[in-house]
C-alpha cells in the first residue's frame, strides 16, 4: 500500500489539529522510510518478480526489523515518545503513534502472508488483496479520498501556497500510485531502495503545506493550530 498510508496522514489532521502534516505523514510512512535504509544496508531483503501478485512484483524476503508487529509497536512508541517530549502535546503524541501501528494494518491488508508477527516468528500475516488490481484501487482510493477530504475540510489556506501546493501534492501522489500499478516494475532492489528515500520529498511537503494552511474554528472548543 501507499497512497493510503498518506489518507491515513492527511486524515489524522482532523484528531490532532497541532500536529504538523510532515509529522503525520512520517508517522504513517514511518516504516516504509526505514525500510529502503535498511535494504541499501543488507539487513532486509526483497526479490523484484513480475507477476507475483497482480499489483506488486515485490517478494518479501526478509523484513521483520521495519514490519514486523512487534517493530511497527516499538517504532509507535518511539515516535510518540519523541514528539511528546518536544512538544508536550498527549494527543498528538498517541495520534503519531496510532499512524505508525496503522501502516502495519493497512500492510496486513494488501500484502500476502509475508508480514512477520515479531523477528524470527514463524507465523505470517497478509490477506492478499494485492492479488485484485480493482479491490486495491477502490481500498486505497477510498482511504486516500476520505483523508484528504477531512484534511481539506477542517484546514483553510493562509495564502494561495496554502491552495496550490496542496492540490499538486494530491496530484502528484495520484500520478505516482497510479505508475506504479501500471508502469514497469524496478530494474533492481538498489534502484527500488533509493527511489523509496525520494518519499523524504514528500514528508518536507506536508510540512510545507501545513505551514500555509490553519484550522477552520467550527466552535470555541476546537484547538487552533498553531
Amino acid at each position: 500500500m501507499f497512497i493510503g498510508h498518506f489518507g491515513i496522514g492527511f486524515g489524522a489532521k482532523a484528531a490532532a489539529p497541532k500536529v504538523s502534516l510532515g509529522s503525520l505523514f512520517l508517522a504513517s510512512q514511518f516504516v516504509d522510510l526505514l525500510w529502503p535504509t535498511l535494504l541499501l544496508l543488507g539487513v532486509e531483503r526483497v526479490n523484484i518478480v513480475p507477476g507475483i501478485m497482480r499489483v506488486s512484483p515485490l517478494e518479501f524476503v526478509y523484513y521483520p526489523v521495519s514490519h514486523s508487529l512487534l517493530a511497527a509497536l516499538f517504532w509507535a512508541l518511539l515516535i510518540a515518545g519523541v514528539y511528546q517530549f518536544l512538544h508536550h502535546y498527549p494527543r498528538g503524541a498517541m495520534v503519531l503513534g496510532l499512524a505508525v501501528v496503522s501502516h502495519w494494518m493497512l500492510d496486513a491488508v494488501v500484502h500476502r502472508p509475508d508480514l512477520a508477527l515479531y523477528p524470527g516468528s514463524p507465523y505470517f500475516v497478509g490477506f492478499g488483496l494485492w492479488s485484485s488490481l480493482w479491490g486495491t484501487l477502490a481500498v486505497e482510493l477510498l482511504i486516500f479520498g476520505v483523508g484528504a477530504g477531512l484534511y481539506i475540510r477542517t484546514t483553510e489556506p493562509v495564502d494561495r501556497t496554502g491552495v496550490v501546493a496542496l492540490r499538486v501534492l494530491v496530484i502528484f501522489l495520484l500520478v505516482i500510485y497510479l505508475g506504479n500499478l501500471f508502469g514497469s516494475p524496478p530494474p533492481n532492489v538498489t534502484a527500488l531502495a533509493w527511489i523509496g528515500q525520494a518519499q523524504w520529498i514528500l514528508i518536507l511537503w506536508g510540512y510545507w503545506i501545513d505551514r500555509h494552511r490553519r484550522m477552520v474554528v467550527i466552535n470555541d472548543r476546537q484547538e487552533i493550530h498553531t
